[in-house]
């Protein structure tokens, strides 16, 4: 199976579907990100932008990701460039991989690079079978489906670790403690040790 996984911003696809990810490619299913943004100077230093690529590596290693896509794009800035620009991107990225499940962002996520993203992907996802949606902290994120990680959860763990610059004290929703009980919670919801949690767009069973 091919998997798309479109991140707005690096760290994303852990927060939002790190286990999932890991237990598609422990099954053998090819996974793909597409990594929109990126940060810039001067609002960034350079040693932050360089120690980023070495973050996206080691999480994507541990994840089992086939192969990234950057699309370089300025984060909290995506709604400069113009929609179409970013639709014939992301249309491109999803030409290129011709995933059978894609995963995008959730609409109503309050950050608005969310949001154009999952437009972008939505607009270009008409041939796919499979298309859901992620989130992590929105409150408005109602979930239809789960997905068991409780033997990904420690995967998802390290592959956050990775990112340092992301991560947080307890009790900030971007610390290891809370990504494991928010991981519990959803279990909860759904009579598993830890789960992920999805929005099902589409899906065509022929």
């Amino acid at each position: 199976m091919r998997v798309l996984v479109i991140a707005p911003h690096p760290d994303d696809e852990v927060l939002g579907c790190g286990g999932t990810i890991k237990k598609y490619s422990n099954k053998g299913s090819e996974v793909y990100l597409c990594i929109v943004t990126r940060a810039y100077t001067p609002d960034w230093n350079q040693e932050f932008i360089d120690n980023r690529k070495k973050e996206i590596k080691c999480a994507n290693k541990i994840l089992g990701i086939k192969e990234t896509f950057f699309l370089d794009l300025p984060t909290v800035k995506l709604d400069t460039i113009g929609q179409k620009k970013l639709n014939d991107l992301i249309s491109g990225i999803i030409e290129k991989v011709k995933p059978e499940a894609l995963y995008l962002p959730f609409v109503k996520d309050s950050n608005k690079d969310h949001r154009l993203v999952f437009e972008a992907g939505f607009f270009a996802s008409r041939q796919i079978k499979k298309v859901l949606s992620y989130s992590y902290e929105s409150l408005l994120f109602v979930p239809n489906l789960y997905i068991d990680i409780s033997d990904t959860l420690e995967d998802k763990l390290k592959a956050m670790s990775c990112y340092k610059s992301e991560l947080r004290n307890y009790p900030h929703p971007r610390s290891l403690e809370a990504i494991k009980i928010s991981a519990q919670k959803r279990g909860i919801e759904s009579g598993l040790e830890a789960a992920e949690s999805f929005i099902i767009i589409r899906e065509i069973i022929k």
